[in-house]
């Protein structure tokens, strides 16, 4: 099979022929039509990502859309020409989906939303799960409450609103001006926090008690500042970028609490692994009534533009990149 092979840190994507996968007991062969490309993506291509576990050479790629080829045995809720979705490899010394072919843990995977592209679906798994994690398995995020997303434009953020809403929640967003736009057009308040402190959101919006759930995507001073923004007593606060040092005692002077999000967890330990599936078919159900869609970045890429591509993710963009193969 084709495949895309980075030797060392910072390497370029040296296309390569390898054997084609064989699905195990358990585990399907999928035909990979796109892979998503997240920040995390370029961190391990850089070396700088030591917790994904992903010794170089490797072919990189978390997330994927395509189709099943072949299953393994003990697979029962997948065939040959099934559309699926999924964050399947690219930790953990797995494959990853920069391929032409991935044998994956059927656990992981969810038929795709049909009304999605496979574009559109290959840029979900990541971010939905890591949303839904914060949101729903921790959070428990429910009709009528006051839910703050933090960099409400990003990649995490843009499905945190989009899941917040479709649970009833009043939803609420940190954004730079110039994106303002796009965290209203999801049904969000957008909260521009280069101009308002806090302390002035949180009067202006949560009439100063706090706001039932923040979600933090961005870490330092955020999250340090979200804990002195929840609501005291019932708040939390969820984060999947928890990195660096943060003084516990704001959060526990609100008598609040607090949730840490690392999705590659079931990926690295094989322990969990099923509810990532159960999240995508949820999602999947959500795209399909028309409540969840990826923003994806304009510009289109193919197998020979992976390297621009990476190097798109690391300017920041708007929207999400995917990689057709």
């Amino acid at each position: 099979m084709h495949a895309y092979v980075v030797n060392e840190p910072l390497g370029h994507f040296v296309p390569v022929e390898l054997p084609c996968p064989v699905p195990a007991a358990n585990q399907v062969l999928v035909r990979v039509l796109a892979s998503g490309v997240n920040p995390l993506d370029t961190k391990i291509r850089a070396g700088k990502a030591a917790h994904a576990r992903q010794p170089l050479p490797a072919v990189l790629g978390l997330d994927m859309a395509g189709i099943v080829e072949e299953v393994g045995s003990g697979v029962s809720g997948f065939q040959p020409g099934d559309e699926v979705y999924g964050m399947v490899g690219g930790v953990g010394g797995l494959q990853g989906t920069l391929a032409q072919f991935v044998s994956v843990n059927a656990d992981l995977l969810a038929h795709k939303p049909k009304s999605l592209s496979m574009r559109q679906a290959a840029a979900l798994p990541l971010v939905t799960i890591t949303a839904w994690e914060g949101l729903v398995d921790r959070a428990r995020v429910r009709h009528g409450q006051k839910v703050l997303i933090h960099a409400g434009a990003g990649g995490v953020g843009h499905i945190a609103i989009q899941l917040a809403k479709s649970f009833g929640a009043d939803v609420f967003a940190t954004v730079s001006s110039s994106k303002k736009h796009l965290v209203e057009e999801l049904g969000a308040i957008a909260i521009d926090y280069r101009t308002l402190s806090t302390e002035q959101y949180v009067d202006l919006y949560a009439q100063g008690e706090g706001f039932d759930i923040i979600y933090d995507t961005v870490g330092g001073t955020t999250l340090d500042a979200s804990f002195t923004a929840v609501k005291r007593y019932t708040g939390h606060v969820v984060s999947c970028l928890g990195w660096g040092t943060h003084a516990l005692a704001p959060l526990s002077f609100r008598g609040a609490t607090y949730s840490g999000v690392f999705t590659l967890m079931p990926l690295l330990s094989g322990i969990g692994q099923k509810n990532h599936g159960h999240i995508l078919r949820e999602a999947a159900a959500l795209a399909d009534a028309g409540k969840l869609k990826p923003f994806l970045n304009e510009q289109h890429f193919t197998a020979d533009q992976i390297e621009a591509a990476h190097a798109l993710v690391e300017s920041g963009p708007l929207g999400k990149v995917v990689v057709d193969l």
